[in-house]
């Protein structure tokens, strides 16, 4: 018999499709998910245009170095850095840093910290939260009426950031530094929306909320939206590197997970806990049976199934115990006609590829069921 307290010997992802979205760090972060045992599908929902020859953050940096601000708000620490080098770029590098030597800097989290100090200069405050909401209540509170101010913006709106501050008497000074533009091919964004439409995916990441608002826009195009969203209601996990990244998903009544710590590694932590928890394990013919994604662990060996099985053997694991007539299975076959013959073909396949063959019993003339352990069929006979 099984041992429900044994410890696989399989790593905590395997079984499972991640998509990932990300276009910056997705090298990073597909390879935190590979190492346990993830299979990644990537597409960058989006592509970052830097503006180094931009007319508008030229402008921007000649006004701040000829009319200094009081405060300035460096929100991503690759849009600080591309900000100082083009402004080297122009011949204004060092009068731009000895600008914000002599202002109230304020850093939005940790990483454009790292950046601010790279350049020699100390930032005054930075929010324990990361969030951009924070640093408009301490703004608010120390008073902007008069006060110059200019935001490093980050390739997406700061909702209600900069009219807030206008509105509370402030000169607001936008700092364009890079601009968030489709991906050129598209094509690899569509296949990961077919993946997710076809359960192919286990989870969607994002770590950006323009990523996610482009995901959820391509699907619109495609009229494909309402799809989408219910496949992340039910099937598809979407796990978010924090709350801002999540706001256009939760603004189609999407819930995501987001870990405490707004950081790859937590999201990929996060990611090893909330898919196994959400992974069927059932106790069949004296072994232990999980089903995950494209893989079933029996007994904590890693058995890969092939697309037709897994349909199978969810379709008999809804009620688990119970027969499936054949009719029924065909139905749950993908692109399925009308012929019993490949519900008995893909059987043979899925028995095979679980290397145990009586963990599904044929009742014949009838259908088929999982070989529920008797101790339990009182457990799931109502599943």
């Amino acid at each position: 018999m099984y041992d429900e307290q044994q410890r696989p010997d399989h790593r905590p992802l395997s079984g499972f499709t991640v998509g990932v979205t990300a276009a910056r760090r997705a090298d990073e972060l597909g390879a935190l998910l590979q190492r346990r045992g993830a299979t990644v599908v990537h597409a960058p929902a989006l592509r970052i245009v830097p503006l180094a020859d931009d007319s508008e953050l030229l402008t921007a940096t000649k006004d701040l170095v000829d009319d200094a601000p009081d405060v300035v708000v460096a929100t991503t620490a690759i849009g600080f850095r591309g900000w100082v080098e083009a402004a080297d770029g122009w011949g204004l590098g060092e009068e731009l840093l000895a600008r914000l030597r002599g202002v109230e800097l304020l850093a939005r989290g940790p990483k454009v910290k790292g950046a601010i100090r790279a350049q020699g200069l100390t930032e005054e405050w930075s929010p324990s939260s990361e969030s951009m909401a924070e640093v408009l209540d301490r703004l608010l509170e120390e008073g902007v009426d008069g006060r110059r101010i200019a935001v490093q913006l980050h390739g997406e709106p700061l909702p209600g950031f900069v009219e807030s501050l206008r509105a509370a008497g402030a000169e607001v000074v936008p700092v364009p530094v890079y601009r968030w533009m489709p991906p050129e091919d598209i094509g690899p964004v569509d296949r990961l929306l077919d993946a997710a439409l076809t359960r192919g995916l286990d989870a969607l990441t994002f770590t950006s909320a323009p990523a996610a608002a482009s995901l959820l826009s391509r699907a619109e195009d495609r009229g494909l939206q309402p799809e989408l969203l219910a496949a992340l209601h039910h099937d598809v996990l979407p796990a978010c590197v924090g709350p801002v990244t999540a706001l256009p998903l939760q603004a189609h009544g999407i819930d995501t997970v987001q870990p405490e710590r707004f950081r790859l590694g937590p999201l990929v932590q996060l990611l090893c806990k909330e898919l196994p928890g959400r992974a069927r394990a059932l106790p069949i013919a004296g072994h232990r049976v999980e089903i995950r994604g494209h893989a079933v662990l029996v007994d904590g060996s890693l058995r890969p199934v092939p697309p037709a099985g897994m349909s199978l053997l969810r379709a008999l694991a809804r009620r688990p115990g119970w027969v499936v007539a054949r009719a029924e299975l065909l139905r749950a076959l993908p692109g399925s006609g009308r012929d019993e013959h490949a519900v008995e073909t893909a059987m043979a396949r899925l028995r095979t590829a679980l290397g145990a063959p009586k963990l599904i019993h044929t009742v014949v003339k009838r259908g088929y069921r999982l070989a529920l352990d008797p101790a339990a069929d009182s457990k799931y006979a109502d599943a």
